[in-house]
């Protein structure tokens, strides 16, 4: 199966007052590579982010960036200054014994003193209690993004299948085109060898049987039958993997070396110049075939 190794996916999710945030992103990498970034209170869930992500990526590098929001109200705190109180209620107990004051000292007269009755947000404390709903709805909005991202490789993995398919169509034609061309090469230089040894002068010709064993061990030398052979091997290989269930970049990529290793034994071999061009081209369009395998998963 072709799957791109780029992507990118965000995605958010709200319930019970939480808020999850979640974003992404891939690249190319030779092996599987994670970046995970969460706020500290979610550290403890790195581990199962990662093999969330594990589960559906086997290759590219990976960064996962998390946000948790909770809006339910702050815990706050009723704080009094009872040293403060005392000493307004000592002052005023003179004030009233002098008759400066009258009545009680009420509840309201409390709060209309300055500094003495204070309410504040509690500290937050050093280690905070992940909720389990917290937690169910982080896993929830990774494994979203996770299957956002893989929907995305395998979209851009389609456009690149559909063009690396039109490129094996080629190679499939070099092949062809060279495997006749190299019978007809074999054939021209047969000729020629005979034409060279018959315009010899009649003592240098030799044996005839002797002669005509060695043009055919010399033609053999130029022989390609081999290598066609486990190029199209290679070819069907090809077939079977981007056709498979799995992912298949790491193999397509032995693949491609495997292939420019034949035609690199053909170019040697073969004759005449109709030849080489067709290997030129054949390593050509491998080395964009390489390039364009270095973007699959």
């Amino acid at each position: 199966m072709i799957r791109s190794m780029t992507g990118f996916a965000a995605i958010s999710r709200e319930a019970h007052g939480e808020k999850v945030s979640v974003t992404a992103k891939s690249v190319n990498h030779r092996f599987l590579d994670m970046v995970v970034k969460t706020p500290q209170a979610l550290a403890s869930l790195d581990g199962q982010l990662r093999t969330l992500v594990q589960q559906r990526v086997t290759r590219g590098r990976i960064e996962l960036a998390l946000a948790a929001e909770v809006a339910a109200p702050p815990d706050r705190e009723v704080v009094l200054d009872e040293t403060l109180l005392e000493r307004v209620s000592s002052a005023l107990e003179g004030a009233r014994r002098r008759g400066l004051v009258s009545g009680a000292f009420s509840p309201s007269d409390l709060l209309r003193i300055p500094q003495v009755l204070e309410i504040r947000t509690r500290a937050a404390e050093a280690t905070l209690a992940v909720s389990p709903s917290l937690v169910g709805l982080v896993e929830s909005a990774v494994a979203d993004a996770v299957d956002a991202l893989v929907t995305m490789r395998e979209t851009e993995g389609r456009h690149i299948g559909a063009d690396l398919e039109t490129r094996m169509r080629s190679m499939a034609s070099f092949v062809d085109t060279l495997e006749t061309s190299a019978a007809e090469g074999q054939r021209s230089l047969e000729a020629r060898l005979r034409e060279r040894l018959a315009a010899l002068p009649v003592d240098l010709q030799g044996d005839g049987a002797a002669v005509a064993q060695e043009l055919v061990r010399f033609a053999a030398r130029s022989d390609i039958d081999e290598e066609i052979v486990r190029m199209r091997t290679h070819l069907e290989h090809w077939r079977a993997l981007t056709t498979g269930p799995e992912p298949c970049g790491r193999k397509l990529d032995f693949l491609v070396q495997e292939m420019n290793r034949e035609v690199n034994t053909i170019g040697s071999k073969m004759e005449g110049a109709r030849g080489t061009e067709v290997v030129i081209n054949a390593k050509a369009e491998l080395e964009r075939v390489r390039e364009q395998v270095q973007n699959v998963e």
